[in-house]
């Protein structure tokens, strides 16, 4: 697979998660191309849910989209407090947030330097 063959892959495994997730009705959905910065990810997702329970069934949505397209997690943490909740598919890394702790962690500013995925090409 070409190297923008995978670039493909990544933007629109991207767009696929953010549109499961905005189903459920995410908030500030909001998708970063970090290529160029990090070598353990192509690209992060940053959504945000109203309280737990919405955090945990936006973060749902996006595990039960990933298996659909036969993606499965690598890795997923903090489900037991769902302020934050963090799904690792390779090279999609999905971040789902309570509004307090994505303001608190900031992950918008800190990967400010990566470049947007146009979420609505999708």
């Amino acid at each position: 697979m070409s190297p923008e063959s995978a670039d493909a892959d990544a933007t629109q495994r991207v767009r696929a998660l953010a549109e499961a997730a905005l189903e459920r009705k995410a908030q500030n959905a909001v998708a970063l191309d970090v290529r160029e910065l990090t070598s353990f990810a192509d690209a992060f997702l940053l959504l945000t849910g109203t309280s737990d329970r919405h955090v945990r069934s936006v973060a749902d949505s996006v595990i039960e989209a990933a298996k659909a397209a036969g993606a499965r997690p690598l890795g997923i943490e903090g489900e037991d407090e769902s302020r934050w909740i963090l799904i690792d598919l390779g090279d999609v890394v999905v971040h789902v947030f309570q509004e307090e702790a994505r303001e608190f962690y900031d992950l918008d500013r800190l990967w400010q330097d990566a470049p947007l995925i146009d979420l609505a090409a999708a």
